[in-house]
């Protein structure tokens, strides 16, 4: 029984192992973009504390040739994200993190057309072949629960219908803790994106697997 154990140990290890590394297979740079606000730009951070920079350096310590381009833009909309998601994320990417929607929030802007800016994003980026990983943010309680219901439900109806992987919840595990905030009580501070970075992890990484998977 202990070989068993030992055995099948060892093979989850391998397995982790070849799953980390899986990208490198591919014989070049795996080329993201995150495609945001100011929680993707960083707001008032150092552009090496930003979540796809910290991103970018926990992948590549994982063995992962990745270069994740910040595409971030604070205060930005949905909409505004639509305006230039063309450009931001150019023909040949690999992949994209998309990630709006929480200014939309805050402004109270109709759920309906963020929705509507989203899934304009999302079959504007699969028409071009690049995939997409969906991240998504949740309505802040002053909205009242009617508008959260509706603002909430976006997120996983767009990654059910057009089949893409979801990150539930970007600030998961920053949002109610203050030593992981700026003073804004909004943004998080490097530490914070540190912890969303080990959070989101998983998610991220079974999305690069995906795609070098395609690739082959």
């Amino acid at each position: 029984m202990r070989f068993k154990a030992v055995a099948a140990q060892f093979i989850v290890i391998c397995s982790a192992l070849l799953s980390a590394t899986v990208v490198q297979a591919q014989g070049r740079t795996l080329q993201l973009v995150g495609l945001g606000d100011s929680l993707m730009a960083g707001y008032q951070l150092p552009p090496t504390d930003s979540y796809t920079a910290q991103l970018e350096t926990a992948l590549k310590a994982k063995g992962v040739d990745v270069t994740i381009t910040n595409a971030g833009v604070s205060g930005d909309t949905s909409s505004g994200g639509l305006a230039r998601a063309e450009w931001s994320v150019p023909d040949g990417a690999d992949g994209v993190i998309l990630e709006l929607g929480a200014n939309d929030a805050l402004r109270g802007i109709s759920p309906d057309d963020t929705e509507k800016n989203l899934e304009t994003m999302i079959t504007g980026f699969k028409t071009r072949n690049i995939p997409v990983l969906l991240v998504g943010i949740m309505a802040p309680p002053n909205m009242g629960d009617d508008y959260a219901q509706k603002f909430n439900a976006i997120y996983p109806r767009l990654a059910e219908k057009h089949g893409l992987p979801l990150y539930p919840f970007f600030l998961d595990g920053v949002v109610l803790d203050e030593s992981l905030q700026l003073e804004d009580r909004m943004h998080p501070n490097t530490k914070g994106i540190g912890v969303m970075v080990d959070k989101s992890m998983p998610t991220v990484t079974a999305f690069i697997n995906g795609i070098s998977a395609q690739k082959k």
